[in-house]
């Protein structure tokens, strides 16, 4: 599978791997993620009417999480605002809460990161 936009995360986050406490991986996974800088996240694929996407302010559930020999399996959702043009009064910009869920495949060794929008 060919995911769409690499970057590269914290490898603080594969140390979140090494926890035995339920839950610490995909706490550090949202953390990583809702701080990334605006423009990172391949959002503008989940739009769903082809709006523009205002991700200053997201927030991320992760849904699933599976570890293979040398890599992580996520899916995420994302919650962010997509700004609909001239769909307003006066055809001013329109906000409007938006969701789309993703597969993230995380190298273990690399910390690189491969997303990929899941279409709904």
């Amino acid at each position: 599978m060919r995911l769409a936009q690499q970057i590269i995360l914290a490898p603080e986050l594969l140390d979140a791997l090494q926890e035995t406490q339920p839950g610490v991986f995909e706490k550090a996974l949202k953390h990583e993620l809702e701080n990334q800088p605006a423009g990172t996240l391949p959002l503008e694929k989940g739009t769903n009417r082809g709006g523009f996407v205002d991700d200053s302010d997201i927030s991320v559930s992760v849904i699933d999480v599976k570890q293979h020999d040398n890599s992580i399996q996520a899916r995420v959702g994302v919650f962010f605002t997509e700004i609909i043009a001239g769909c307003g009064c006066g055809d001013d910009p329109m906000p409007e809460n938006a969701y789309c869920e993703m597969l993230i495949s995380i190298d273990t060794t690399t910390c690189a990161a491969g997303f990929e929008v899941i279409q709904q």
